[in-house]
């Protein structure tokens, strides 16, 4: 029997502007991302975000990002070492202060935006980024994109490492995800994205924006919650996976 675990982004309002509806979402998925206040999230936000978490049975996973509100942190910043390790670990206290009070815990890490998509190639990041984590809590798991750099520096540091597929980006040939740049990067198909995600997880495969099949071996599928209709699309995931007899269910 196949199982998968579906992930998305949650907690990313600020104050009065809103995004997404995370409840919804949480209908859907098995895992949360939450933002943790540095590209998203206002103390708010993120406590009543962790309650409804676990009130829906959702496992709560960390969403650090680059010191970068005004970017959504989706730009890159050049920061130290010892500054991005600082604020990884910050962002992952506060979160499990939220997390606790709504009576759970973090149980993994994935990096946001640029963050998560630096650490593909930038080992000083990726070092900085697994070694918060390690020094927060070595059983944490990372949620990240096959083939990064970050993977190979969290099996030597002894982390658990668990890749992940998109199901609303499109890829590019080596790998990697179409930068939000580009006109093409985010899939807005809900059947398309199905179809594509059923792929994965029964097949192993993934079709590039050119058209080229890539191997791929993914434990999650993140449906992102900013995405325009992101709660039908993640129902219509859920429902394409179990139709196909795929078991939704998280990694942790």
């Amino acid at each position: 029997m196949t199982v998968i675990d579906l992930n998305s982004d949650v907690g990313e309002s600020f104050g009065n502007w809103r995004m997404g509806d995370d409840a919804a979402v949480f209908e859907s998925v098995s895992s949360a991302n939450v933002a943790c206040g540095f590209h998203a999230g206002d103390p708010s936000t993120i406590a009543q975000t962790c309650r409804d978490a676990v009130t829906a049975g959702v496992t709560i996973g960390a969403h650090p990002a680059y010191r970068d509100l005004a970017g959504f942190g989706r730009r890159f910043l050049d920061c130290s070492y010892t500054e991005l390790f600082d604020d990884v670990l910050y962002q992952l206290g506060a979160l499990q202060a939220m997390a606790r009070a709504a009576g759970s815990d973090i149980r993994y890490v994935k990096p946001h935006g640029a963050l998560y998509n630096t650490i593909v190639r930038h080992e000083v990041h990726a070092k900085a980024v697994i070694d918060a984590v390690r020094t927060f809590d070595k059983d944490l798991p990372v949620l990240l994109l096959p083939g990064a750099v970050a993977l190979d520096i969290a099996a030597d540091a002894g982390l658990r490492g668990v890749t992940e597929a998109f199901a609303d980006r499109n890829y590019n040939p080596d790998g990697t995800l179409v930068s939000r740049r580009e006109a093409n990067a985010v899939i807005h198909d809900p059947d398309q994205v199905t179809a594509n995600m059923v792929r994965l997880a029964t097949q192993g495969t993934i079709t590039a924006v050119d058209g080229t099949e890539i191997p791929m071996s993914a434990e999650s599928i993140c449906v992102h919650g900013d995405t325009p209709g992101a709660v039908a699309m993640a129902r219509a995931v859920r429902a394409g996976l179990e139709s196909a007899g795929v078991t939704i269910q998280s990694f942790v």
